[in-house]
């Protein structure tokens, strides 16, 4: 079984930001899996299905930001899901806008969301999948960057890389994280 995560802000007025690329991913894979992400358990919204034979859990945890690895790890233990079936997807202000990049495990970088699933799962070795946000112009203004309504410009990029990353968790459940860099990266 897989445990395919996406890093959000449950409260409506962040729904369109670019700390939600992490649930918009999720969304893409719910629809072109058609398993609905819409039962509640461990603090967070999910839904079980198939993606290419391979059991899956869909996640959308439903804390704050810096406490979604607290949702990740109950599921992590209930279910018995191994590390190495684990799929987390962020956005991130290291990579340019549109672009995105996987990676079998590292740090958390600056993300507090990343860094609260390495502190529950107590590892770095599990799949990421970042996406691409740019970097404010002002390092100071990083907040406001990220939780900030996106500039009409931007939301067709962004919202190309997200099919890009829900793809790119498809080509992993096919064929393994090393063939889905080398594609995606």
């Amino acid at each position: 079984m897989y445990l395919i995560v996406g890093l959000g802000n449950p409260e409506p007025e962040y729904s369109n930001t670019r700390h939600n690329m992490g649930f918009d991913v999720i969304n893409k894979i719910s629809e072109s899996s058609n398993i609905k992400v819409s039962k509640s358990k461990f603090d967070a919204l999910y839904g079980m299905g198939e993606i290419n034979n391979k059991k899956v859990i869909l996640l959308k945890p439903q804390t704050y930001m810096n406490l979604s690895g607290e949702s990740i790890i109950k599921f992590k233990k209930f279910y018995k899901i191994s590390n190495k079936n684990i799929i987390v997807i962020y956005d991130d202000i290291d990579l340019k806008i549109g672009d995105i990049r996987l990676k079998p495990k590292g740090s958390s970088g600056t993300h507090n969301g990343m860094r609260s699933v390495i502190e529950n799962l107590k590892t770095e070795d599990f799949i990421r999948v970042r996406v691409g946000i740019g970097t404010p112009k002002h390092k100071e203004d990083i907040i406001n960057y990220v939780i900030g309504a996106i500039p009409k410009r931007e939301k067709e990029v962004l919202e190309q890389s997200t099919k890009k990353a829900a793809q790119s968790v498809i080509e992993i459940l096919e064929n393994g994280i090393d063939v889905a860099m080398n594609k995606f990266n």
